[in-house]
């Protein structure tokens, strides 16, 4: 190899470890800052039902608006992560980032079309609000695969990540994903009205920022 090749392949080095070291900063600080803010919008939610949502105006979507941002910031995290490669050891761990990724941009895609379309219901027909009755054809094909696959794709998740020896940040993942899914469940299982909503789902969200707060800590550095 001669100078000028040694020179290029140097420099595609440098190239590579700087796209690198931007992903790790973006991976981090999108996981520091996603999950909290994930968070803040759960525990700012309002009441659930029609009439409570009609009271409260816009601090509904507003709400939403935070957990929406949170979501997007976790997103960034994961592929970040995955393009690092972190804890990929072989290619059956791939699909657990790629079903994290695809069930938080459907939580994402749920929290954006509750925040938008249940306070226009609820100015017109609050009743309905957050009623089986409410669910049609177009929000079932949102709602629904939501429901399943977010708490699906961290618990697959949380089997590559006890593989890479970040067992705590997988079981806290995995188990924050759950309750706060359970908590969402209670909806249309027990109603809007339903005090166990905002505990568990508070409860879940903490659980799962926490998690993503570890999971940011645990990205290698080098």
């Amino acid at each position: 190899m001669d100078v000028q090749e040694a020179a290029a392949v140097g420099h595609r080095d440098a190239g590579a470890n700087g796209i690198r070291r931007r992903l790790r900063t973006v991976a981090k600080w999108a996981a520091y800052v996603g999950g909290p803010l994930f968070l803040i919008g759960t525990i700012l939610h309002p009441a659930r039902d029609g009439w409570g949502m009609a009271k409260v105006g816009e601090r509904y979507g507003l709400t939403h608006d935070i957990q929406a941002a949170g979501l997007l910031l976790l997103v960034v995290s994961l592929a970040s992560m995955l393009a690092l490669g972190v804890g990929v050891r072989s290619r059956r761990d791939l699909p657990g980032w790629y079903a994290s990724l695809v069930g938080t941009l459907l939580w994402f895609a749920l929290i954006v079309f509750d925040g938008a379309h249940n306070p226009v219901r609820a100015h017109y027909e609050p009743s309905l609000v957050h009623t089986p009755s409410d669910v049609d054809a177009g929000s079932a094909l949102i709602v629904f695969p939501a429901l399943l696959i977010f708490p699906a794709g961290y618990a697959v998740l949380a089997l590559v990540l006890n593989r890479a020896g970040m067992k705590l940040v997988a079981l806290l993942l995995s188990i924050g994903s759950l309750v706060y899914t359970i908590g969402g469940l209670f909806i249309f299982t027990s109603g809007p009205g339903f005090p166990l909503i905002q505990i568990f789902e508070v409860a879940g969200a903490a659980v799962f920022a926490l998690g993503y707060v570890l999971l940011g800590r645990a990205t290698p550095s080098s």
